[in-house]
């Protein structure tokens, strides 16, 4: 089955350092939230997170939920053809189980990620819907052991949705990142047997996820 990974992606609660921020502490007031189980929001806590480790990649959670969105509406995964794996930036890992249908409102996908970030696992009707799990992004490649890796990135060689859809095997693993700005880690990218640049242009997750999708079904449903 073909695995799909976001990796390093800006999904995390509000890092103890920034929890007594005023912009964190205003926010938490408001919506009546404890600070260590909000999700980490540049839209919100844009004043905190100035400077921090790592701040171009950090402190957005939408980006995850638009490409989970594109994911979970795709006939590859309501075929039970793609399995999804999480990678965030403090290497934790959320499993997606199957048939999940997330919520398309951004504020109720919001309150699904902070209890799952409190409770480590959603379930419905006896249904797993997902499971966070702390875990590197090497020692997930190790659970999957993939045929072969496929990053996606701006650096790699130039190629298009087509082309790298027809080279994608039934046991392999895409990777794309789950961030806004910036590119792969070296240790992320180290482990990729190959690195594809799908357009000239610099393409939203879900847009890029959506297309590679789609070509892909074409290789295998047509």
């Amino acid at each position: 089955m073909l695995t799909l990974i976001l990796a390093e992606s800006s999904l995390e609660t509000i890092p103890s350092e920034l929890q007594n921020h005023p912009s964190v502490t205003s926010y938490c007031k408001r919506f009546r939230k404890k600070s260590n189980e909000v999700l980490l929001d540049n839209s919100w806590h844009f004043g905190a997170m100035k400077g921090i480790e790592n701040e171009i990649k950090r402190g957005r959670p939408d980006i995850t939920h638009l490409a989970l969105l594109a994911i979970c509406s795709s006939p590859l995964y309501q075929e039970k053809k793609i399995r999804v794996f999480i990678h965030t930036i403090n290497n934790q890992v959320i499993t997606l189980g199957d048939q999940v249908r997330l919520p398309k409102s951004y504020h109720r996908f919001q309150g699904v990620i902070e209890k799952l970030f409190k409770e480590k696992k959603t379930v419905l009707s006896d249904s797993q819907l997902m499971e966070l799990e702390d875990m590197t992004f090497e020692e997930l490649l190790n659970k999957i052991n993939p045929e072969k890796i496929i990053g996606f990135s701006t650096e790699g060689s130039d190629s298009t949705f087509e082309k790298s859809a027809k080279t994608i095997t039934d046991n392999s693993c895409i990777v794309i990142g789950g961030f806004q700005k910036g590119h792969f880690s070296d240790h992320i990218k180290n482990k990729f047997n190959q690195i594809e640049k799908l357009s000239p242009n610099s393409l939203e997750t879900h847009v890029i996820l959506s297309r590679l999708i789609y070509e892909y079904e074409k290789t295998i449903f047509m």
